[in-house]
């Protein structure tokens, strides 16, 4: 019986997909120095070395292989890895590689993120590597205004002075910028319906990081357009003439052919190739088909499809309700201003939580809210005073729980329980990264403790220690407490004032309007 339920669960965990079921395994790869890493850029090993980076991680010298060792970039590529392992260089340098050789410059690599602050993060890692070979790397996410945007994307031809052209004759074509763009789906969208001179008709390599979540929102359709404009225009297994023609002057037409030849059967070569990448990546067969995979290669660590850090520790605080607050008081100051990420299911609760906490007199914890209510400025300012140490505590939504990497955090507290898997995963995954230890600590009501044991069994974590708050500092933080909560009241009633009194004023101009 017990071996008919087993069968039963195994058959139900069988993924979908058929390329889905032999999966190349990272944790077969052990590390890897640079200086034997085959085939790498003398000027990339510099670059790494400056970056402090002396060997690659697993999922790195997997997907290094798979694209400039044997692979050579021949199937795309779908990578399933835990938070902290080094996703963003896995794709970042043999992209790097790649396009160093490049001739000419123009658009070649488009990677997508669903957050501004993630697509500075990944930003980040390509121009610490990109100039080194003589690459450029472009931003588009809304930070600045689109014609600031439009001006370091787009390069207008050189004009001589001095010189009559015919304007009949004189093609004036704007250029690529950058040879690699760092994007979030809106305003990747606004370029390629507004911007003149943007076009992804070179593009070679296509990155979806955080692809879950990307794949959920829609975002104007942005994938089915990007996919649709790089596609091949042409119809039959060969090249039209038109196509082999040389280029003309300020015009980088690239030839898409179908090769065959080549395996490609049907397919334009040379051709995109994608790269998607996720700590939880999805099995739905229908949200990977908006992907148009080649020949798809999954690489993923073990057969768990969730997995959480290896050097992770997981604790349960139990708590009673109405004292929450309080539990969590007590576990910062037991902390002893460890550099610590709080966790709230919503932006509203991220606020009152932050807003009770500023009520408690002499907390001594420094402490800063962050959520996707706040303007980009204050979000960055909030992260670098995080990253330097001057605050010790981010409350946060989950603005934060996706890919962001602040080196040094030591603990993050759930103070909502998460309801599914996948948010447990990518919150804890901002401690214990790149092979460093950390905590993870969810605050929870008895009621709660059944549902939590079986969410983190799906991500085979068995043990899960309960961690005891200290009943004395609870008890003394009671009337501070009761006090906080009064204040509260008074900053929720008068905050709702002043909306009101926007949203009338707002609505009195509309009217005279």
């Amino acid at each position: 019986m017990e071996e008919e339920k087993g069968l039963k669960k195994e058959k139900k965990n069988i993924p979908v997909l058929p390329w889905m079921r032999n999966p190349v395994d990272i944790t077969t790869f052990d590390q890897c120095s640079l200086d034997l890493l085959p085939f790498i850029d003398p000027r990339l090993v510099a670059a790494l070395k400056n970056m402090s980076i002396t060997s690659l991680f697993p999922v790195q010298l997997a997907v290094w292989q798979e694209t400039i060792g044997p692979g050579s970039f021949e199937r795309d590529l779908c990578i399933n890895s835990p938070t902290g392992s080094g996703k963003t260089l896995a794709y970042a340098l043999p992209i790097v590689q790649t396009l160093s050789t490049r001739a000419v410059k123009c658009l070649r690599a488009l990677v997508v993120l669903p957050t501004r602050d993630l697509a500075l993060q990944v930003k980040e890692v390509f121009s610490a590597l990109a100039p080194a070979v003589g690459l450029s790397v472009g931003l588009a996410v809304g930070q600045s205004s689109i014609s600031d945007e439009i001006s370091e994307l787009i390069k207008k031809p050189s004009v001589e002075y001095g010189i009559c052209y015919d304007p009949e004759e004189f093609s004036y074509e704007l250029q690529s910028a950058v040879d690699i763009l760092v994007a979030t789906p809106g305003r990747l969208m606004d370029h390629i319906n507004n911007t003149d001179g943007f076009t992804l008709e070179h593009l070679s390599y296509l990155v979806v990081d955080e692809t879950d979540r990307l794949l959920r929102e829609a975002y104007q359709s942005w994938l089915p357009t990007v996919i649709q404009l790089t596609s091949s225009s042409v119809d039959g297994n060969f090249p039209s003439v038109a196509d082999l023609l040389p280029c003309t002057y300020g015009s980088l037409k690239t030839i898409r052919r179908m090769g065959t030849e080549r395996g490609f059967k049907g397919k334009a070569y040379p051709r995109l190739v994608k790269m998607v990448l996720s700590a939880t990546l999805t099995q739905d067969p229908s949200k990977l088909a908006q992907l148009d995979l080649h020949h798809p290669l999954l690489l993923t660590t073990g057969e768990r499809r969730y997995k959480l850090p290896e050097e992770l520790k997981s604790f349960k605080v139990l708590c009673q309700s109405k004292l929450k607050p309080l539990y969590l008081v007590s576990l910062l100051q037991s902390l002893q201003g460890e550099k610590s990420i709080v966790f709230t299911s919503s932006v509203e609760s991220t606020h009152r939580l932050c807003t009770l906490l500023k009520f408690f007199d002499n907390l001594q914890i420094e402490f800063k809210e962050y959520s996707r209510l706040q303007r980009q400025s204050v979000r960055s300012k909030t992260l670098r005073a995080f990253r330097s140490g001057q605050v010790q505590v981010l409350i946060s939504s989950d603005a934060m729980t996706r890919g962001m990497d602040v080196e040094g955090v030591r603990n993050v507290i759930n103070y909502d329980m998460p309801a599914y898997i996948k948010t447990f995963i990518h919150r804890a995954g901002r401690t214990a990264r790149a092979g460093l230890s950390g905590c993870c600590f969810t605050l929870m009501h008895k009621d709660e403790v059944k549902r939590f044991k079986k969410m983190l069994q799906k991500a085979d974590c068995n043990s899960c220690p309960t961690y005891s708050a200290s009943s004395e500092v609870i008890e003394s933080l009671r009337s501070v407490y009761t006090s906080a909560l009064e204040k509260l009241r008074e900053n929720v009633e008068s905050e709702k004032c002043k909306k009101s009194k926007i949203r009338l004023k707002s609505s009195n101009v509309r009217k005279e309007k």
